[in-house]
């Protein structure tokens, strides 16, 4: 009997999973976050301070990796400089951003306390200003609140391997134009007008996935250093949540393969008969003993 219910109890559990992933599916293509360049065939319901605004997929493209960048201490570099070795975390913001900058940088921030991950250690982050007036300075002072913001353990990693720098108008424009993020100036507000992400890439500079929004979750966004970095960072268990999960570009989230995780279940089911057969045989050859002892 209880073998039986555990079995129902699974079948309900994988066809409930199978409902969620089919209700979650995405329909269509969004005006601001798209894994493909938006084509509008109606008006978009975007106020006017937001059109031309949003952030196109380039999946598996090439960053410009010879870009030249001043770092927060004022030290000319390249792109590439934080390339070669680990993957990459990459942030566009600018500093003095009165409100979504710092929430993309908060999102980040609170995603890297609880990651088993450590910035500086199994990646690196860059975060590039998209505003050319703004200065080491500014870049030096933010890198400083937000390294603060982690766990004393982390600093140390995180002041060697978050990168907050500038650049001129030419190379902001290279790099964003690279990434797909699409963003303007907005005379009423005084201030730009953009969407929000962050995007990982693998250790040669290529984009492997884009996460929205201002919150990223640590599993997401540790599932996605594990595939950017070609499965070299990871335990066991991470290679068992892979199997069971996928990035979605429509929605820049990983769900779930709902075939992978019936199979798991498949094999969790025929382990759990075999265990219980052995530990009932076990049992009844005690029995037996008992009672020939007797």
């Amino acid at each position: 009997m209880i073998l039986v219910l555990f079995i129902l109890l699974l079948t309900a559990h994988c066809s409930l999973l199978t409902a969620f992933a089919q209700f979650s599916q995405t329909q269509g293509n969004s005006p601001l976050y798209s894994a493909r360049p938006y084509a509008a065939r109606a008006p978009s319901g975007l106020p006017k301070a937001l059109n031309g605004v949003g952030i196109d997929q380039k999946l598996n493209e090439q960053l410009p990796l010879d870009l030249a960048l001043t770092d927060e201490n004022g030290k000319s570099v390249k792109l590439g400089d934080y390339f070669g070795k680990k993957p990459v975390v990459l942030s566009l913001v600018y500093y003095q951003c009165p409100m979504l900058c710092n929430q993309i940088l908060n999102g980040m921030v609170t995603a890297f306390k609880v990651m088993a991950f450590k910035p500086g250690e199994e990646f690196e982050v860059v975060t590039v200003s998209f505003d050319p007036r703004e200065t080491p300075a500014l870049a030096a002072a933010k890198k400083n609140t937000y390294v603060n913001y982690l766990p004393e353990a982390r600093r140390s990693g995180a002041a060697a391997g978050w990168h907050f720098l500038t650049a001129d108008e030419a190379s902001i424009k290279q790099l964003t134009e690279a990434v797909g993020f699409r963003y303007h100036w907005d005379e009423a507000t005084n201030q730009f007008a953009h969407a929000s992400a962050i995007y990982l890439t693998t250790p040669g500079g290529k984009l492997a996935r884009y996460f929205y929004g201002i919150e990223y979750a640590p599993r997401d966004l540790r599932l996605g250093l594990i595939e950017a970095a070609d499965n070299k960072i990871g335990t066991p268990v991470d290679q068992l949540l892979l199997y069971c999960f996928h990035y979605d570009p429509a929605t820049g989230k990983y769900g779930a393969r709902v075939m992978n995780l019936m199979r798991v279940g498949g094999v969790a089911t025929l382990l759990g008969v075999v265990v219980m057969l052995f530990a009932m045989r076990r049992r009844g050859a005690a029995r037996v003993d008992l009672q020939a002892g007797t």
